[in-house]
């Protein structure tokens, strides 16, 4: 099965180089996505040319494609679930839950001079950060690539219900499946609260596993695949 992987803010499809190599030996196509904006010099990107990349990758599959966002990235998997609702396999959620309808994609960080850079690990120390050593942290902040204004403040916009019926997978790195099961219980993501086919996985990393454990995370996406 072909498997669409979308990094989270900052990051490019080069995040997912040692996971691919894991996926392919379990019998899976990666497909590792650069984002308009995120990768390809495209300052100027905006949340819809994600979208309208991640909707393409998504139709040039030979088959249904389970497609993986990775943190705010969440969304844009759920964008794709939304879009093409008989295309796609599954959804698989890292450390992140979709966007609500009409909410911004990923406003969460300080805008300068149009972009959104990453802000340093000083709010990432705890649980997100624990297992990345200082040479990850130092890799991770070189290579971070600012996200565009018109990215980060998109207005997500989600339009076929039928997303609902679309399975997905939410992978619990630094939190537990029982915290995000009342976390949504709680109705902090509207948009799972109402999936039909929900399912939890632990995965004891912190919250980038493509780094620390990409070997175990390549496993719960390839078992995410086959079911």
């Amino acid at each position: 099965m072909d498997i669409l992987l979308i990094a989270g803010l900052w990051l490019d499809g080069t995040a997912w180089d040692d996971v691919v190599p894991e996926l392919t030996a379990l019998g899976h196509r990666p497909v590792p996505l650069t984002l308009p904006g995120q990768g390809d010099g495209a300052a100027s990107a905006t949340l819809d040319d994600q979208v309208a990349a991640v909707v393409a990758a998504v139709d040039a599959a030979p088959g249904k494609p389970l497609v993986v966002g990775h943190s705010a990235a969440a969304t844009l998997a759920w964008l794709a679930g939304d879009a093409r609702p008989g295309k796609v396999a599954g959804v698989a959620m890292i450390g992140g839950f979709p966007a609500a309808h009409e909410r911004a994609y990923a406003d969460h960080f300080a805008i300068e001079d149009g972009v959104m850079p990453f802000p340093g690990w000083e709010l990432f120390e705890g649980a997100d950060a624990a297992d990345l050593d200082q040479r990850a942290r130092d890799r991770f902040a070189a290579a971070a690539v600012p996200v565009p204004e018109g990215v980060a403040r998109g207005v997500v916009r989600l339009t076929d219900e039928r997303r609902f019926d679309v399975p997905v997978v939410v992978v619990c790195p630094e939190f537990t499946p029982a915290q995000a099961e009342e976390w949504i219980a709680a109705g902090e993501s509207p948009e799972l609260a109402r999936a039909t086919h929900l399912e939890y996985v632990d995965l004891d990393s912190g919250h980038w596993p493509m780094v620390t454990r990409p070997a175990e995370l390549a496993r719960v996406l390839a078992k995410a695949a086959g079911s």
